[in-house]
């Protein structure tokens, strides 16, 4: 099978409407949570531990819904919204690969914020570097990540892990 390389928007969207992994597999949230805006690129080799990598983008504008209420008057994206781009990619990455199931951010083990993310920005690039895939009856990706705004590396995220599970409703208990 020949996977695509690169997402649009509105492969994004499909995927996030249950239409590209099928019905009950890895999905993307719809805007408002959709963190990004494509995928560059995405490779099962290749990035710093040459087990996969994903490389995706989001255009900053002043109007994104997130400036008007984090912080009135002091305008920042929430540091959350940018690790949770982060889990949304690893996710992806594994129903990309094959993976059944639902996406489900487990844990990080380190999350360092350098910079932030103002309205003046142009351009967010997430960088994710997969350290680990389980594809067995156990389905999880384990990644290291930066996120970057005009080219600064502002977030770092290590041990980012994210499982598929084919029935969460145990995952609340």
């Amino acid at each position: 099978m020949t996977r695509s390389s690169s997402f649009s928007y509105d492969d994004l969207i499909a995927c996030a409407k249950g239409e590209m992994f099928g019905p009950g597999n890895a999905q993307l949230p719809l805007p408002p949570m959709l963190m990004f805006d494509r995928i560059i690129k995405i490779s099962e080799t290749g990035g710093t531990f040459d087990k996969g990598e994903i490389i995706a983008e989001l255009d900053i504008r002043p109007d994104l819904w997130f400036f008007a209420c984090h912080f009135e008057g002091d305008p920042v994206m929430p540091g959350c919204l940018g690790l949770d781009a982060m889990w949304q990619l690893v996710g992806f990455f594994l129903g990309w690969k094959g993976g059944k199931g639902h996406g489900r951010a487990l844990g990080v083990s380190e999350v360092k914020f350098t910079g932030q993310v103002l309205p003046t920005a142009k351009k967010i690039t997430y960088h994710i570097n997969m350290k680990r895939i389980i594809m067995r009856k156990l389905t999880m990706g384990i990644a290291d990540a930066t996120m970057e705004a005009d080219g600064q590396v502002i977030y770092q995220a290590n041990d980012l892990r994210v499982g598929l599970f084919t029935s969460t409703e145990d995952l609340s208990r």
